[in-house]
């Protein structure tokens, strides 16, 4: 069997790339609310904060970008592995142990990273790549119905969970020993998000680091409630789908296809989104309490949220068919060619930003001002991407992480400069 060898740059898919970095920029526009602890209040006021214009723009997120982007980086995880099997499969070899490898190293960048910041997705794609593998021998169509079923089942579960209240078991039991360790790190009782909040504005980055410890337990309570593993696998699976088929290699032949995502985008997500702006803007708080609104809610999300989401991916496709548009889009490759270390960098970022122990704008800052810090950060992310990938094959998070799973270092530095940079 031959060795397996890291993919080739040239051999890269270059849509991947510009989707993956084009998600990246939602993922933190969505993840600001976060960093920011923005709390809609009209009695709070500062120059950053614009009561009635932050309230819309908060409307506009939740319509267009919360949840749509992390479904986009989910389609192409799974998209992503499909393509290494695929490949692996063409030239002989078996990469399902690669991809476990890879995947384990995952489950390790991520353990860290949830110590940061609590938001971390990187540890859950990781746990569910290997329920992935498992099911990766399906066929294409059962792995659509599969991934379109498991992506509905929030709502049948909300519905259960409201009626037999000791199905949320599991959300209880992380929720309850979070606040335990928490309160064991801290030497305080943070019972409240504000509470919380409030410590970190007034702690430094080591009281920071203790809080956050047990968020793995605070993060994971949250998904098991909202019921994301299945939302995220269902995705997975359609994504693995659309790999493996080279649905992408023939779009010609699928522009049909194309304009019906879009469509249903339209005429079920763009509706469906509304109703879940609505929700969140004015009846979140009825979520948690699993009754009837909550409910709506569920139902809202998941036919709005992941129909949007292919919408979006079904137009890009569409429009990087076009030499102009392609070439415009190809701004956004290099971010997603190193989305591991981008996306890191942000939650450097807005760690330093928002945490008291940084420049303590905590609360401070509206959703319009985020939003507009959120452009300004990734403008500067797509020219130090560019720069980097001038010299470098990898970004840095990147090539350790191949290093490792590889068990090889790989070659960091470009043997050849840019031309303008050869004396």
């Amino acid at each position: 069997m031959p060795p397996l060898t890291p993919t080739a740059s040239r051999d890269r898919e270059m849509f991947m790339d510009v989707l993956r970095g084009i998600a990246i920029l939602g993922i933190f526009i969505a993840n600001l609310n976060g960093f920011s602890w923005y709390f809609p209040n009209p009695e709070n006021t500062g120059p950053w904060l614009l009561p009635e214009q932050d309230h819309t723009m908060a409307f506009l997120h939740h319509m267009f970008i919360e949840g749509k982007f992390y479904s986009i980086f989910s389609l192409l995880f799974g998209w992503g592995i499909a393509l290494q099997l695929k490949r692996a499969a063409a030239k002989g070899a078996d990469a399902v142990p690669l991809v476990k490898r890879r995947l384990k190293w995952m489950l390790l960048f991520g353990a860290v990273h949830l110590m940061i910041w609590p938001g971390d997705i990187v540890f859950f794609y990781a746990l569910l790549g290997f329920v992935l593998l498992r099911l990766r021998k399906l066929s294409d169509r059962a792995l659509i119905i599969t991934g379109s079923l498991l992506i509905l089942s929030p709502i049948a579960l909300y519905a259960a969970k409201s009626q037999w209240p000791v199905l949320n078991w599991p959300a209880g039991i992380l929720f309850e020993t979070g606040g335990k360790i928490q309160g064991a790190m801290t030497g305080v009782n943070l019972n409240t998000d504000q509470e919380f909040a409030g410590y970190l504005k007034n702690a430094g980055w080591g009281d920071s680091f203790k809080a956050n410890i047990p968020g793995f337990f605070f993060r994971y309570g949250y998904l098991f409630f909202v019921s994301r593993i299945p939302k995220v696998l269902g995705i997975f699976l359609i994504g693995y789908a659309l790999g493996r088929s080279g649905f992408y290699s023939k779009i010609r032949e699928h522009k049909k296809t194309l304009y019906t995502i879009i469509a249903a985008g339209i005429v079920i997500g763009l509706p469906a989104n509304y109703m879940l702006a609505r929700y969140m803007s004015y009846h979140a708080g009825d979520y948690w309490q699993l009754n009837r609104t909550g409910l709506y809610q569920t139902i809202a999300y998941a036919f709005g949220v992941a129909p949007l989401a292919l919408a979006y991916v079904a137009t890009l496709m569409l429009l990087f068919q076009r030499k102009t548009a392609a070439k415009a889009m190809a701004v956004f490759a290099p971010v997603g060619k190193m989305a591991f270390s981008n996306y890191l960098l942000q939650t450097i970022i807005g760690s330093i930003v928002f945490l008291g122990a940084g420049f303590g704008y905590m609360g401070e800052v509206g959703p319009i001002y985020y939003t507009i810090f959120g452009m300004l950060v990734f403008i500067v992310q797509i020219l130090l991407s560019h720069w980097w990938l001038r010299y470098f094959n990898y970004g840095p998070v990147e090539y350790l992480w191949r290093s490792a799973t590889y068990r090889k270092w790989q070659t960091m530095r470009k043997s050849h400069l840019p031309a303008n940079e050869v004396s």
